[in-house]
């Protein structure tokens, strides 16, 4: 599994309207064989701040950001931000999606 967490700086003006200008892009992505989830939050300590959750099959990567939708979103988004996102992206061999969290059990 191909796991990634972005970080988006939005420009404070375009804060509160990010989910919209980024709503074709999160569908379109969730529809791509292969896409096990595309997640966004917004950061509680830097409000204009998006997190963006993401994973992906390992041979399905590649597809996505070849994509019309992915180029297109890019080209959208670079005027909405502040400065170059930060991003962690890892393989995790053998995940296939969430596990249950050990040190807390709710029954």
């Amino acid at each position: 599994m191909i796991f990634i967490v972005v970080k988006f700086p939005v420009k404070p003006e375009h804060a509160d309207e990010w989910p919209t200008h980024v709503h074709a892009f999160t569908t379109a992505t969730r529809a791509e064989p292969g896409n096990l989830w595309f997640e966004w939050s917004r950061s509680l300590e830097e409000p204009n701040t998006y997190v963006l959750v993401e994973a992906f099959q390992n041979d399905a990567a590649a597809a996505h950001v070849n994509s019309d939708h992915f180029r297109a979103a890019l080209e959208q988004m670079r005027p909405l931000l502040r400065r170059t996102p930060d991003i962690v992206s890892t393989t995790i061999e053998e995940a296939t999606g969430w596990s249950a969290m050990g040190e807390i059990s709710i029954d």
